[in-house]
């Protein structure tokens, strides 16, 4: 009689647990999609779930916005991708914001365009980011200069643009942002 009443609250725990573990597998999958690998951590690229685009090298590293958001560069992987060094106290910085600011809205989507903060302090940043009306994407608060190291970026007002495979096909600076995106629509296609 015992066993009637075991087998069947068994067999039903059993069908839920199996049940549970395919949703979290999903689930676990889709954030590995999302969250591509690792960032900094030099560890083999992440090609977590169907269809997931490896995350190369150069993708490889976090931060965080200077608004105070987590950023995960992973999250580029797969399309072209802008990175702009710049500073809060740069006339050179502040003259290529307008043109970045465009070559980001026209080519929301299909590109990234990433601004890299260094030189001075998080409030200075914000402020650059304010008026010179470049919010509209992110802008990361780089004070230690890991992501300017990464990049072996010496010098302030200087653009690296990757490829959709993290390849870098220009590093330089580009006078006002004028030719960025001249640069950038040949490799979104």
């Amino acid at each position: 009689m015992r066993a009637r009443l075991i087998l069947p609250g068994l067999l039903a725990a059993t069908a839920l647990t199996l049940t549970g573990c395919g949703t979290e597998d999903t689930a676990s999958s889709n954030r590995a999609t999302q969250n591509s690998g690792p960032a900094a951590s030099g560890s083999a690229p992440a090609t977590a779930g169907s269809g997931a685009v490896a995350v190369p090298e150069a993708l490889r590293f976090t931060g965080t916005t200077v608004d105070g958001r987590p950023f995960d560069a992973a999250t580029l992987a797969g399309k072209p991708t802008v990175l702009w060094f710049w500073a809060p106290w740069c006339p050179a910085c502040k003259a290529q914001g307008p043109e970045t600011a465009k070559a980001a809205d026209r080519f929301e989507g299909k590109a990234h365009v990433i601004g890299v903060a260094g030189l001075d302090k998080p409030k200075a940043m914000k402020d650059f980011v304010t008026d010179t009306r470049v919010g509209t994407f992110p802008n990361l608060s780089d004070e230690a200069g890991a992501i300017w190291k990464k990049f072996k970026i010496a010098q302030q007002s200087f653009y690296v643009i990757l490829d959709k495979d993290a390849k870098t096909v220009f590093t330089g600076s580009l006078p006002a942002g004028k030719g960025l995106a001249d640069k950038l629509g040949p490799l979104v296609g």
